[in-house]
C-alpha cells in the first residue's frame, strides 16, 4: 500500500517536523505560499479552527529545511481563490508555481486549495497552469484514484480521532493512506509524541511504501 502526507504553509514547526520524517525515512510534500515568506522569520496570529500564534519560516531557511521533501504550489499570498477574477487567479495560481520553480530548480506538479476553497473557475485555471493535482479539505475512504484530479482528497487530517483506523481499512484494500496538516496546529510536547507515534508505525510497517502526492499522478513516477 501507499502512504502520502502534506504540510501546509510553510511555517516554523516544519523544523521539527523534517527532523522527524528524515528519521523514519518518510516522504512528504510542503505546501508553500512564496510571496508570504520573507527574508527572515515573521510572526502573525491565524486563525484555523482556533486562532494561533504562528512564525512563518524565511526564505532563507526554505532550501534547507526542506531539502529532500517535495514542494507543492498554495498560491503566492494564500487568498480565498472564489473571491479573485481571472487575471487575479492567474496571478496567484500560475505565479506561486512559477516562483516555487525558479527558487527551488525543480517543477512543481502540485496544488493545495488554500482553506480547501474552489469552485469549477479555479480549477480550471489550476489545471491549465499544469499542475497534476489539486488537493481539497475533504475526507474519502477511497483516495486513489481521484473521480478528478483536481478534487484530489484526503484520507483525513493528521489529528482525526479514526487515523489508525482510516489507515487500517487502506492498508486492507490496499489502497492509498492521505493525510495532512500545518504544523502549527501542534501545540504541545503531547501533540508531537502522538504525531512521532503515527509517523513510527507507518514507517514500521512493511506493506507501507512511501510516496510524494504527485507521484501517483506523475508517469515519470508512478512506478518508481
Amino acid at each position: 500500500m501507499i502512504v502520502i502526507q502534506c504540510w501546509d504553509d510553510g511555517t516554523t514547526g516544519d523544523i521539527r517536523l523534517a527532523e522527524m520524517l528524515r528519521k523514519y525515512n518518510a516522504k512528504a510534500c510542503f505546501n508553500l505560499n512564496p510571496g508570504a515568506h520573507e527574508q527572515e522569520k515573521t510572526y502573525k496570529s491565524w486563525r484555523w479552527k482556533d486562532t494561533y500564534d504562528v512564525w512563518r519560516l524565511g526564505r532563507s531557511d526554505l532550501k534547507h529545511v526542506y531539502r529532500g521533501f517535495d514542494i507543492a504550489n498554495h498560491t503566492i499570498h494564500h487568498h480565498d481563490t472564489n473571491k479573485l477574477s481571472e487575471s487575479e487567479l492567474r496571478n496567484e495560481i500560475d505565479g506561486g508555481k512559477k516562483l516555487l520553480e525558479d527558487f527551488f530548480g525543480f517543477e512543481v506538479r502540485g496544488f493545495v486549495y488554500p482553506c480547501g476553497v474552489y469552485n469549477d473557475q479555479v480549477k480550471k485555471v489550476v489545471k491549465e497552469a499544469g499542475h497534476l493535482y489539486a488537493r481539497t479539505t475533504k475526507n474519502t475512504d477511497k483516495v486513489f484514484p481521484p473521480a478528478d484530479p483536481m478534487e484530489f482528497h484526503s484520507s483525513c487530517h493528521f489529528t482525526h480521532a479514526d487515523f489508525k483506523e482510516k489507515f487500517e481499512k487502506a492498508k486492507a484494500d490496499d489502497g492509498v493512506f492521505y493525510f495532512w496538516g500545518h504544523t502549527f496546529e501542534i501545540i504541545s510536547d503531547e501533540m508531537w509524541y502522538d504525531l512521532e507515534e503515527k509517523i513510527s508505525m507507518l514507517a514500521g510497517d512493511p506493506a507501507v511504501t512511501w510516496k510524494f502526492p504527485a507521484d501517483l499522478f506523475d508517469k515519470k513516477t508512478a512506478g518508481k
